[in-house]
């Protein structure tokens, strides 16, 4: 199904140029040896990216079998689009069967990105993998608006467990925890919001930050999330090269767009 998904955005992108400028691959994470292929033969045959939800049937991403998957993507120099994947079966409370009220995705996906990222850092992927380009969805969930807590806690890691040594596992690292959360790249899908939009920015600067709306999911079948969106980015002080990288330079680079 994924390959014949994928063929289909090829088709209708080289049919359709001045409408779609490019795609990205899905791939059958219940199978990660054919998503592997899969990956590596669509960025073969010209993806420009590869949509990977914050788990793979509630399997975290820095889980072994998913290294080939992550070496194939980190060669091919594009980008991974994080988008999170939480669903009911998710529950809010341990005490609980489903998550209520819709917290699962209102709620839970800002979080769960946060986690899939900090999964990506302390697992070592990011050091095998200097190369590989994350974009987290909707402005990297609660990362920018906990910047304090990333930066100061993890330099911490190991202070509050007694079961586990993360006191060496901190010091393996690279470099600090907070400057891979820095590397990360977010796009602007989030509903238009001000506040958000200026914390995301302010996080991850204008060069790791990319337009999107979060076309079509409210009311006005994408035309509120992109007006209010483009409003909001055009409101704030940003020189004209940042407005740049921001709505379309960002993107020609990490996607390979001429």
């Amino acid at each position: 199904m994924a390959k014949l998904g994928n063929d289909g955005l090829a088709e209708v992108v080289a049919k359709y140029p001045k409408h779609f400028v490019g795609w990205s691959a899905l791939l059958p994470m219940n199978a990660p040896e054919a998503a592997a292929k899969e990956a590596e033969r669509a960025l073969r045959n010209g993806a420009n990216a590869i949509q990977l939800g914050t788990n793979a049937n509630g399997i975290p991403l820095d889980a072994p079998q998913f290294l080939p998957i992550f070496e194939v993507i980190a060669k091919s120099s594009k980008p991974i689009l994080l988008h999170p994947a939480r669903t009911r079966d998710m529950p809010d409370y341990p005490t609980e069967k489903y998550s209520k009220y819709e917290i699962c995705s209102v709620l839970g996906w800002p979080y769960e990105t946060g986690v899939t990222l900090a999964r990506l850092i302390f697992s070592g992927i990011m050091d095998r993998f200097p190369d590989l380009k994350v974009i987290a969805h909707h402005l990297g969930g609660v990362i920018p608006y906990l910047e304090g807590r990333v930066g100061h806690s993890f330099d911490q890691l190991g202070a509050r467990t007694s079961d586990e040594d993360y006191g060496a596992l901190l010091k393996s690292l690279k470099k600090r925890p907070f400057d891979y959360f820095k590397d990360f790249y977010g796009d602007t899908a989030v509903e238009g919001a001000r506040a958000a939009t200026v914390c995301g920015i302010d996080f991850f600067g204008a060069d790791h930050v990319l337009f999107a709306s979060d076309c079509p999911f409210d009311k006005e079948k994408g035309k509120g999330y992109i007006r209010d969106t483009i409003k909001v980015l055009d409101s704030l002080a940003l020189s004209d090269d940042a407005r740049e990288k921001i709505f379309f330079r960002n993107a020609q680079r990490l996607f390979g767009l001429s």
